[in-house]
């Protein structure tokens, strides 16, 4: 099924089943306290008492310390706010003051405040046209400006909202009008007004001190836990074991504070930008300051060979080469033309996503900047620091969006269960060591130390390994991953959403040919558009470009220079100082570029074209607009003409209806069907353009109406070979691959059947949704595709392959949308417009080698889709892996636990370097190596589980510790039913009782156990590859195996007094010994192997009765329940308040 929005597009009228776009992004919620002293002082007094751990309690929870010290209030009266994210997360921070003196927002053009809907948001009647000033109240005749940071914006008190604002809000009504008054400048009071209200120009990273990040870390919980520890061994004289891992733990957490401040420091560089840049002041005076100076409303000059942009600006005059890549991943320089000024002006808000052809973004870089009236190339400020693009993007890393991922949440609760066994066994050492009479003292440090037994330190550090492992192989692939948390997610991704152009197909496009009219009718197509005669639909496809020289190179949209190469036209930009006056001359006016005809010798012997054209003006190719439009000018003729390119609907919609030929639709299909993209072509006369200056004050509504339609441009645009075979091996792996693209619908169904994303024998149905007008609501339409010539409802988010005439803003609600219905959604795009989808997903993948596509958690930078199932399948693996890890790591705490508990009854323990030996050398190098396993060739159609607290994983622990204590209770019993065994000195404990016959049988089981599980959690199939092709894991159990039976066949001199293990001269025993070993080794393996398998084919079936906790699978299940089958072809489906309300 496909879906097409592209009735949707343009304003949106209010009304049922349409969605609002959220009011505030960052919905927050803010709380206000304010300081009091006694409650400072009951604060410090506490701290001291509890030698520092309510500090420490403050530490981890801020708030908590805001609520302590201060007492709720009004915001207004705040000095410490607490603010809590969409996300649920918990912030405080400290509220500033700052007096503003005289200085005040009123006079400025762009003081009209307030807009409309926002003032519905925040409740304030529609009526009220008062300005708004933020000033709070009067202190001694002193504007107070109240304000706090987050996240680096700064949010500002407003006295007449009665709530803090972002301070961007100030720029939000500005009209393009205003904007245009703004070219004066602002003088040097308003400067220094505004400089206090917006702050520094300045992104600024935080670096902190080694210090700071040192106390930091070391209050971590993991830290304060592994000093617990240590200070513990240090007491039961364990001085070995507590200063080995001392030095481990200091050796990494100096490694993890020098990579976290190498991190920021590499962020910081890249966000830091201080440049000259040449301010106006309104006396005319033009003043040389530092960027970090600007601020919005401030006007600045361009330099004609382009500069590293500083804030965002709205460009006034002139136009401008850009090179975005650093934003967007896209390296085609961007043409940004003035914005619209003249009557137009007045009533358009300014937008910096809708008019952001005539917006510079902080960040980017001027390639050129050239001035058509006047000397200079002017931009008025809009936005500073953090408000700006760059800011965003620097904020989108700093602050990710949490990943919120059940195995995590699961892995916590897993600690807290092991912590109350460690109580039980607490209690139960307690008891056993009170009947064995051993003093106080000693009986608290052994209970405690069971906590540390149980609950293993090393555990965050072995779960993170798999995904070490897998980041360093995607890199190896040429795919950089940045958050690598999302690499576990990518393991369970149902859908994923392809961009077309650039990402399935090829980014360039070649023509095909030009599709002219004659007498109203069309004519076959012309392969060699240097072939057409002169006249409008060739000037058209000269002209109608955004095409610009840098250093005698064309460079604009690949679309643009494919079409320009194909007329052989030439581009020749008209310098200042030089080439004015040839052109003056030709066309009676000033003029932009000139296009001139091939060389006499390059053209077809029966055209012969002499006349070049002139451009006068351009209007930029918007996305919204679905279209871009030239005035051109001819030597000797009076009037100039617009020529316009865009979409076919769009274009034929602003034609005159006699122009546009009858059977329009029906050639539209044939070629679309195709997989052609077609591009409509259109003209007029206008009669009262004469010259450069009367072209400049044009609006483009009244440019682009009443045209003549001239034909199509048909440009073929090739599927990358890769394609095909990815969304292939996608749909067997039973992962659902989505098309979204800007594209026309039968042109991307045309690519979706191509790709195999649409299969030749599926019944293809359009969706098309048209928006609520005065006296209907929304409705959509559903049509099959062999009689056809949004709003998403979830049925379609569900059953839809293909979403067409996607803006943007659309293709990131399409993303959002599908995860409300519990969907882990992948996003691949080449991050040119995907840049808020690639953001929005739970696993973005961008096709881009800039380092922009930092916006991303992924980036491949080799160009094609086969990164997804890349991606997927070391996603898989390393879900797997951490599975793997988290049970060998929970089953070695339960192995020592339990041996710890059985040696304790008989009132012994493990020696010093037993522990050692089994921490250091068996279990870390096990579950470091464990993890190198590389993910599985195929991508099969079952997914790894995301869940730790299930019944497989739950089940096979219990099972396997059940087992274990069973072979270690069995070994103790066979042990003291020997002939020759001596029973050990009770009455004093370990280490001076040691060696003894238990603990060395102990010691040699265990030592087994660990090797065994290792290997019974280290499964390969479906998601990984076979334990034996990780050879450096498979020759380290080789090895340990050896040394193990070494051990425990003929221990010598050294390592026999080192580990203090007890001579048994018994050869049978100690071979029996080997045969439970391998009797435990069968039985794990028997275990896990039938868990896999027997129970995990038991569940399925059950849960198949049971209802699915997934929205998506419960709405497919009704849906191929329902009757008559969806979707009803043919019948319009109207939007119900209920339906809207369903949808969000």
């Amino acid at each position: 099924m496909s879906s097409d929005s592209s009735r949707l597009l343009g304003d949106q009228r209010p009304g049922y089943g349409t969605l609002q776009r959220d009011a505030e992004k960052s919905r927050m919620e803010v709380t206000g306290y304010q300081t009091k002293t006694w409650r400072v002082a009951l604060c410090h007094a506490c701290s001291v008492l509890t030698a520092g751990l309510l500090l420490v309690l403050f530490h981890w929870k801020p708030s908590l310390e805001v609520q302590a010290k201060c007492k709720p209030c009004a915001l207004g009266q705040a000095d410490w706010v607490i603010i809590r994210d969409r996300f649920g997360q918990c912030f405080t921070t400290r509220v500033r003051t700052e007096a503003l003196g005289e200085g005040s927002l009123e006079h400025h053009p762009g003081a009209r405040l307030e807009d409309r809907r926002t003032s519905i948001a925040i409740g304030v009647a529609d009526e009220e046209e008062s300005r708004d000033t933020i000033r709070l109240h009067e202190k001694e005749e002193k504007n107070i400006l109240r304000y706090y940071l987050f996240e680096g914006m700064r949010y500002i008190w407003m006295e007449r909202r009665q709530a803090y604002c972002k301070v961007s809000v100030l720029d939000e009504g500005w009209t393009c009008a205003d904007l245009h008054l703004s070219q004066a400048g602002l003088d040097q009071q308003d400067h220094t007004t505004r400089r206090k209200i917006y702050g520094p120009n300045l992104i600024e990273v935080p670096v902190k001190s080694y210090a700071r990040l040192l106390v930091e870390e070391v209050l971590n919980p993991f830290y304060i836990f592994q000093v617990f520890s240590i200070v513990l061994w240090v007491c039961d004289a364990y001085y070995y074991y507590a200063a080995c891992i001392f030095l481990i733990s200091t050796i990494s957490l100096g490694l993890s504070l020098y990579e976290t401040r190498k991190q920021s420091a590499t962020l910081q560089n890249m966000a830091k930008m201080s440049v000259g840049v040449r301010v106006h002041r309104p006396s005319g005076e033009e003043m040389v300051v530092s960027s970090a100076e600007l601020v919005p409303g401030d006007c600045i000059s361009l330099p004609a060979d382009g500069m590293l942009v500083p804030c965002d600006a709205a460009l006034l005059t002139g136009e401008c080469m850009v090179n975005e890549s650093m934003l967007t991943g896209e390296s085609v320089p961007v043409m940004k033309t003035p914005l619209p000024a003249g009557s137009q002006a007045a009533g358009t808000v300014y937008s910096p996503e809708e008019h952001r052809r005539h917006t510079l973004f902080c960040g980017t870089q001027v390639i050129q900047a050239k001035s058509y009236v006047g000397r200079e190339v002017l931009a008025v400020v809009t936005r500073t620091g953090f408000c700006t693009a760059k800011g965003d993007l620097i904020s989108s890393i700093l602050y990710p969006k949490p990943v919120s991922f059940k195995f995590y949440k699961d892995a916590v609760k897993f600690v807290l269960f092991l912590a109350v066994l460690a109580f039980i066994g607490t209690l139960y050492s307690i008891l056993i060591l009170v009947k064995n009479q051993v003093p106080v003292g000693q009986i608290i440090i052994r209970a405690l130390d069971l906590v540390t037994v149980i609950v293993p330190p090393a555990l965050p550090a072995a779960m993170t390994v798999g995904t070490i492992y897998a980041q360093n192989r995607l890199k190896k692939q040429g795919i950089f991953c940045i958050s690598p948390p999302r690499i576990n997610l990518c393991g369970k991704i149902r859908l994923v959403c392809f961009d077309k152009t650039g990402t399935l197909t090829e980014e360039g496009l070649d023509v095909w040919g030009v599709v002219p009219l004659e007498n109203n009718h069309f004519m076959p197509i012309v392969h060699e558009p240097r072939c057409l005669p002169a006249g409008p639909l060739l000037y058209s496809l000269a002209a109608c470009h955004t095409v610009s020289l840098l250093r005698a190179q064309p460079i604009g949209d690949p679309v643009d220079l494919k079409m320009v190469e194909s007329t052989g036209w030439r581009l020749e930009m008209m310098e200042e100082e030089e080439g004015e006056l040839p052109a003056f001359q030709q066309f009676g006016t000033k003029v932009l570029a000139v296009m001139k005809p091939p060389p006499e010798e390059e053209q077809p012997r029966d055209r012969k074209h002499q006349s070049p054209v002139g451009i006068l003006r351009r209007f930029p190719f918007s996305s919204s607009l679905q279209r871009m439009s030239v005035l051109v000018k001819l030597p000797g003729e009076a009037s100039a003409h617009v020529y316009v390119k865009g979409a076919p609907e769009m274009v034929a919609s602003l034609c005159r209806k006699e122009t546009v030929p009858v059977d329009f639709s029906q050639m539209l299909r044939y070629y679309t069907t195709d997989g052609f993209r077609v591009l409509g072509l259109a003209y007029k006369a206008l009669s009262t353009v004469t010259t450069f200056e009367e072209a400049l004050q044009l609006p483009r509504d009244s440019v682009e109406s009443s045209l003549t339609f001239l034909g199509f441009l048909v440009m073929k645009n090739v599927l990358k070979p890769e394609s095909a075979p990815v969304i292939h091996l996608l749909r067997n792996a039973n992962i659902r691959p989505v098309m979204v693209t800007g594209d026309n619908m039968l042109t991307a169904v045309n690519v979706a059947k191509s790709c195999r994303m649409v299969e030749p024998k599926e019944r293809v149905i359009f969706v098309n949704a048209s928006p609520p007008s005065h006296d209907k609501p929304a409705a959509l339409k559903f049509i099959l595709a062999e009689h056809s010539q949004g709003e998403e409802q979830p049925e379609i988010l569900i059953r839809a392959t293909v979403f067409a005439r996607m803006s943007p803003d659309q293709k990131t609600q399409l993303v959002c949308s599908l995860q409300e219905l519990s969907y882990c959604v992948g996003m691949c795009g080449d991050g040119a417009n995907d840049c808020g989808a690639l953001k929005a997903a739970d696993v973005g993948i961008s096709l881009s080698e800039a380092e922009a596509s930092v916006a991303s958690p992924f980036t491949s930078r080799v160009a094609n889709i086969e990164c997804v199932p890349t991606v997927i399948r070391e996603g898989r693996c390393s879900l797997v892996t951490s599975f793997g890890v988290f049970k060998y790591m929970a089953l070695y705490s339960l192995v020592q636990f339990v041996s710890v508990l059985l040696l304790y009854t008989i009132n012994t323990n493990l020696s010093d370097f037993q522990f050692l030996f089994f921490d250091l050398i068996i279990t870390t190098t096990v579950a470091v190596l464990m993890g190198r396993t590389g993910p599985a060739q195929e991508l099969g159609v079952e997914r790894p589980q995301g869940a730790l607290i299930s019944v497989l994983v739950l089940g096979s622990l219990l099972l396997q510790t059940a087992l274990l204590i069973t072979v270690q209770v069995l070994s103790y019993f066979i042990t003291v039913s020997q002939s020759w065994y001596v029973p050990l000195n009770s009455t004093v404990t370990a280490p001076q009782n040691l060696p003894n016959y238990e603990n060395t049988v102990l010691f040699c089981v265990t030592g087994f156990q660990y090797l065994i599980l290792a290997v019974a959690m280290s499964k390969g199939y479906p998601f990984r590859e076979p334990l034996y092709t990780n050879v450096l894991f498979l020759v380290v159990l080789i090895l340990l195996f050896g040394l193990m039976i070494w051990l425990t066949l003929y221990p010598l001199g050294f390592p026999k007094s080192l580990l203090k293990l007890q001579g048994i001269d018994d050869l049978n025993f100690k071979l029996l010994l080997l045969g439970i070993a391998a009797l435990n080794f069968f039985a794990a393996f028997v275990l896990e192997t039938a868990l896999d398998h027997g129970l995990l084919s038991c569940l399925r079936k059950l849960r198949r009765r049971k209802v699915s906790k997934k929205l998506f699978k419960r709405l497919e299940k009704e849906l191929s329940q329902q009757q008559p089958s969806w979707p009803p072809l043919n019948e319009p489906l109207f939007a119900t308040p209920k339906m809207s309300i369903a949808v969000r």
